[in-house]
């Protein structure tokens, strides 16, 4: 049985208008995600990763082609809550405690069984038990956390992380990125995620694609063929070495080291 895409896209562009002329931010891109990878966007600063990350979630709109997410418009998608969305920073009300937080978009939609699908993420994201504290109350990994939870919350098939654990420190987020393949193995979620780290890109992803600088491109897409369960240990075989070494060079071939 063919594998169902989650999201489909095809000759991709976008371009901005601005003051000082248009701005071409994607260009031709032609992508498809199936139901239960974890693909990562992966690229030099200001190459669309996260433009194209919003373009799926209908914050932005492409200029040019067509994509589809779950079989939907990327706005029918929207409005029937397809997808969670985690952004850079995790982004809480400090006057809220962490169930109040995840529980906000259950609040909203006026979810019967909020209390329970709360109580069940925190569990995903090993924080049962610190329901009744508030964000600053938390490191920044746990903070991090909490925004997935809030994510999952509304029990969307499709998770879209934007560069989640960019500013956070080598040793959290390794453990952060264990954590998170963890939650994808447990929720069979489709992953879509945004990153400059080689090594966060190759470890977590079963794809990855690698796209050249502004206009965004995708230059190569990836298959890591890695097994599922892998630990962190993982990223010394040379397996993972190699592919580590496929995603350099798509980069250098596209120029992203140039100043």
């Amino acid at each position: 049985m063919a594998a169902q895409a989650v999201i489909d896209a095809r000759d991709l562009s976008l371009t901005f208008t601005t003051a000082d002329g248009p701005v071409y931010a994607l260009e031709g891109i032609n992508l498809t995600v199936n139901d239960g990878d974890f693909v990562s966007f992966i690229g030099p600063s200001g190459c669309g990763k996260t433009t194209l990350l919003r373009v799926i979630a209908d914050l932005e709109q492409a200029t040019a082609g067509t994509i589809s997410v779950n079989g939907m418009s990327a706005s029918q998608a929207r409005m029937a809550r397809a997808y969670g969305y985690v952004f850079q920073a995790p982004a809480l009300y400090p006057w809220r405690t962490v169930e109040k937080n995840v529980g906000l978009p259950l609040e909203i939609m006026g979810t019967a069984d909020a209390a329970s699908r709360v109580k069940r993420n925190l569990e995903l994201v090993n924080l049962a038990g610190f329901e009744k504290k508030f964000p600053w109350q938390l490191s920044g990994g746990m903070q991090q956390r909490v925004s997935i939870a809030r994510a999952l919350a509304v029990e969307p098939k499709l998770l879209l992380m934007d560069e989640p654990f960019g500013a956070l420190d080598e040793i959290v987020r390794d453990k952060l990125n264990q954590q998170l393949l963890e939650l994808w193995a447990a929720t069979k979620k489709t992953v879509v995620f945004v990153t400059h780290s080689i090594p966060e890109a190759v470890f977590l992803s079963s794809r990855i694609v690698v796209m050249s600088p502004r206009p965004g491109r995708i230059i190569d897409v990836i298959e890591t063929n890695l097994p599922a369960d892998r630990t962190l240990d993982i990223r010394e075989t040379p397996e993972f070495l190699k592919i580590a070494h496929r995603v350099r060079e798509g980069l250098k071939a596209g120029h992203s080291y140039e100043d």
